[in-house]
């Protein structure tokens, strides 16, 4: 939703995001590899849980950035009101 206060070339830092999300799934992996080898099941299973959604998370990111950029208003386009939710 535009409210007109946006920076006119604002961008997502998506690669950013990615970097930031391998480097946590290089972590989960190894810490679900360091602990199923320690004999911490728990542990394990909470780091393979993180190391899940770091790929998932992955997954969007490059799904968001193989889709481009997308159309945004000029500054010529007046802001509009959200819409009143009663």
């Amino acid at each position: 939703m535009r409210t007109g206060s946006e920076p006119t070339t604002a961008r997502s830092a998506l690669r950013t995001r990615f970097w930031l999300s391998v480097w946590g799934l290089v972590w989960a992996v190894f810490g679900t590899a360091a602990f199923a080898l320690a004999g911490r099941t728990g542990w394990a299973v909470a780091c393979g849980v993180l190391a899940l959604v770091a790929a998932l998370d992955m997954f969007f990111i490059v799904r968001h950035i193989r889709q481009g950029p997308h159309y945004q208003p000029g500054p010529d386009v007046p802001p509009y009101n959200p819409p009143d939710r009663r």
